[in-house]
């Protein structure tokens, strides 16, 4: 399948984005999220406050390794993770409902910037601070009775709808392998 090794992975071009979990509590839900950030090769995963950290069993069972081919920072606080990618030139847009917030379809990554993303607590969503600090709001559309959907199912769209618009412009040094 043209799989790349974990040693391999770490020395591949990656995405140039950064997602971040704010107190998310489901190590299912970190470990899906490592697992989809392997497979479009995002940069890093930064995890914060109650959020758990490998080692751990439940997040390798949805992670099925990735944890280990994926670079991740633990933060005490999504705010001092959004503070740091900040200072270090990324954009940061919170994924919430908000006023003002963009719809995911209306947003297209421009290529000479970096991006991070902030994911929720499954209940709470993210924090109010993180949002004002964030410089900007992304929203998914959702036509049904739920206003909300499973943090890593919301991941998995927002970046691949970053992967998919931005490969169209991107260096021929992150190359995709088929299948």
């Amino acid at each position: 399948m043209q799989r790349l090794s974990v040693e391999e992975f770490r020395e591949a071009s990656k995405l140039p984005l950064v997602v971040v979990l704010d107190d998310v509590r489901s190590m299912y839900n970190v470990g899906s999220v490592f697992r989809t950030s392997d497979a479009f090769r995002v940069e890093a995963v930064y995890l914060c406050g109650i959020t758990s950290t490998p080692p751990s069993t439940e997040i390798h069972k949805t992670a099925l390794g990735a944890e280990d081919s994926v670079s991740w920072q633990y933060f005490p606080s999504a705010l001092e993770a959004v503070e740091s990618l900040k200072a270090e030139g990324y954009e940061v847009l919170s994924i919430e409902q908000a006023h003002g917030s963009t719809m995911l379809q209306d947003f297209t990554p421009l290529s000479d910037k970096k991006y991070a993303v902030v994911f929720g607590n499954e209940v709470k969503g993210v924090r109010q601070e993180v949002v004002d600090a964030s410089d900007g709001c992304l929203e998914i559309p959702q036509f049904g009775t739920k206003h909300s959907m499973n943090v890593s199912v919301t991941a998995g769209i927002v970046i691949w709808h970053y992967l998919s618009h931005l490969s169209k412009i991107m260096s021929p040094e992150y190359e995709m392998r088929s299948r």
